[in-house]
């Protein structure tokens, strides 16, 4: 094969791989062209609906996170929290905080918030032991002994002892103190066995004696050295009292020129020397003020949490939306006192024609709240009481016909008259709206028979003065019956005296049946036998009416929104409200539901 052959060959095999090459170069460009170049704008629509995607991810993710932040709350419980100052606004003011001492209700709540007693009441109304770990009588009924509980102390650190309780009873006993509870402890003996044991020796069997050791201890160390006639000042009293209750003294800051716009403020703090519990609230505060309207005003700025000392909810706080009114009833008689001792009242027929003619369910309808009514000298569900002896009332027919057999004649003013003498007769009641009401209504009842009654209404110094002068014909007044069904003081014949102490027989009620049975009711310790021994007393009391009971007065409390262990029950004193004050809340919060 010649050279020219060979060259031509090889020419033509270049060709040909060439135009393989560039064959192969247009396919790989044409199918790119349609693999990627064709297909971009699927690309982007792609991009787009990934991009979309996300978006819509995103979004959900957020939604989820704002669903659980919200729903956050759902998944938590509310509940009241510990802490805070809680502040009670108070109608009065302040004298004296030493327990021997404080008879008003601003004393008597601080008393209650700074010193224990050996007993008080429980939420049941029962009587249990606070410094008390435990008590007994012995067999004659007369020796009655106390075990303080261990490591107690006052609010200065010092260890509080069985001294202490005796120093106490002491100071009540001894007459140049002027303590007010003096007349309930004589012929009592007190005696410390050792420092945690106290035996109180009476003179007579006494089944009601536990009620009497629910006041107040006041400590030795700091008022021992001070004369019993120089106590009831103390600076003790008034400036830095120091007792082994829940709450201490901090600061007492006065304000007002004037009685009128006068103000005192008391703080206490939590004690850290409390026996029991330590406080859910940090402290409280006792506001006192001499005016109701200074008093509602304070409460309306929001100054206060609660409002003490007045007898009805003030209309110029109807519209506060959270306000709460708890009526806790107490176990006292609100009642009228006929004085039996003189004037027309010394009529067993006038006093029962003036009962038979009120109808009490009628009043107790018109007082605006629920009371529960007062149908003889002993509770209802109290120890003794008898439905049989309840008094007479809700009968005029029987009332009038009463009066005019026994010589009381209605004369052309409508009144009725006896040789000349007209049926009227004074009655005195403090200045309130509660009983402004009633009043009015026992005058307009009383009237229907030919009765007429003079109404006055005084302030609380006034009336008191007229309560401890007996300077009334017939009084309206509450009285405290407590747990026990004990009345010995309101009743018997030895109490209608001045110099009886106390001069707490308000009617001056004089009658051997109701004294024997009063004696014997007092100084039984079983339950039965002494609701047998009380009977004829029960009986006495509804055949002479030396009185007539009207209902069970409550104490209103007004807060501005629910207090957490603040309950509707019955108390014997307005400053029994505190019995669970250890745990009350106002702080509110949510925690994680368990």
């Amino acid at each position: 094969m010649t050279a020219r052959t060979i060259k031509l060959k090889l020419r033509r095999k270049f060709k040909r791989s060439r135009q393989q090459v560039e064959d192969l170069g247009l396919l790989a460009g044409e199918q790119l062209d349609k693999n990627l170049i064709h297909r971009f704008n699927r690309l982007l629509f792609v991009r787009r609906f990934i991009i979309a995607w996300l978006l819509l991810f995103v979004l959900l993710g957020g939604a989820v996170i704002a669903q659980t932040t919200a729903l956050s709350g759902y998944y938590k419980t509310p509940t009241f929290l510990p802490g805070g100052v809680y502040t009670e606004g108070i109608l009065g003011d302040f004298t004296n905080a030493n327990p021997l001492y404080a008879t008003s209700l601003v004393d008597t709540s601080l008393s209650r918030l700074i010193f224990s007693s050996l007993l008080t009441y429980n939420d049941k109304n029962q009587l249990v032991g606070e410094l008390a770990q435990s008590w007994s009588v012995d067999t004659t009924g007369k020796i009655y002994t106390v075990h303080l509980k261990p490591n107690l102390k006052w609010q200065d650190g010092k260890p509080l002892t069985a001294s202490d309780v005796v120093f106490t009873y002491q100071v009540i006993q001894n007459p140049d103190a002027e303590s007010p509870l003096q007349s309930s402890w004589q012929n009592v003996t007190v005696q410390a066995q050792n420092t945690t044991t106290v035996t109180f020796t009476l003179a007579d069997p006494l089944s009601s004696f536990p009620y009497s050791l629910t006041n107040g201890i006041i400590p030795e160390h700091l008022l021992g050295n001070t004369p019993m006639a120089e106590m009831r000042s103390a600076t003790f009293n008034t400036q830095q009292p120091i007792g082994s209750g829940p709450f201490a003294w901090k600061t007492l800051d006065v304000s007002g020129n004037t009685p009128t716009t006068r103000e005192e403020q008391i703080t206490l703090v939590s004690s850290n020397d409390y026996y029991g519990s330590k406080p859910k609230l940090d402290g409280f505060i006792i506001d006192a003020y001499h005016d109701q309207g200074m008093l509602t005003q304070a409460f309306k700025r929001g100054d206060m949490d609660a409002l003490v000392g007045l007898t009805s909810v003030p209309s110029s706080l109807s519209g506060n939306k959270g306000l709460r009114s708890y009526n806790l009833p107490l176990t006292g008689a609100d009642m009228v006192f006929y004085k039996t001792s003189s004037g027309v009242l010394a009529d067993q027929a006038v006093r029962q024609a003036l009962n038979e003619a009120v109808n009490v369910n009628q009043i107790i309808l018109g007082l605006g709240y629920p009371a529960i009514p007062v149908r003889e000298p002993l509770l209802n569900g109290q120890l003794a009481f008898n439905p049989a002896y309840e008094q007479i009332t809700n009968n005029v027919v029987a009332a009038a016909a009463s009066l005019q057999q026994n010589g009381w004649v209605v004369g052309k003013n409508g009144l009725r008259y006896k040789a000349g003498q007209p049926l009227t007769f004074t009655l005195y009641a403090a200045d309130n709206s509660e009983n402004q009401y009633v009043t009015k209504a026992l005058q307009t009842q009383w009237r229907t028979v030919g009765v007429n009654a003079n109404v006055i209404l005084e302030d609380d110094t006034d009336l008191q003065s007229t309560v401890a002068y007996h300077s009334y014909d017939a009084l309206l007044y509450g009285i405290s019956v407590g747990v026990d069904p004990d009345v010995f003081v309101y009743w018997d014949s030895s109490q209608a005296n001045p110099t009886s102490g106390a001069w707490l027989n308000l009617s001056e009620y004089k009658s051997s049946q109701a004294d024997e049975a009063l004696e014997a009711g007092r100084t039984r310790f079983d339950p039965a036998l002494r609701a047998i021994k009380y009977e004829p007393f029960l009986q006495a009391w509804q055949t002479d009416a030396p009185a007539l009971g009207l209902y069970q007065p409550r104490f209103l409390y007004i807060t501005r929104e629910p207090v957490s262990g603040l309950t509707e029950q019955s108390i014997n004193s307005a400053a029994d409200r505190f019995d669970n004050v250890v745990n009350w809340e106002i702080l509110t919060g949510k925690v994680d539901a368990s």
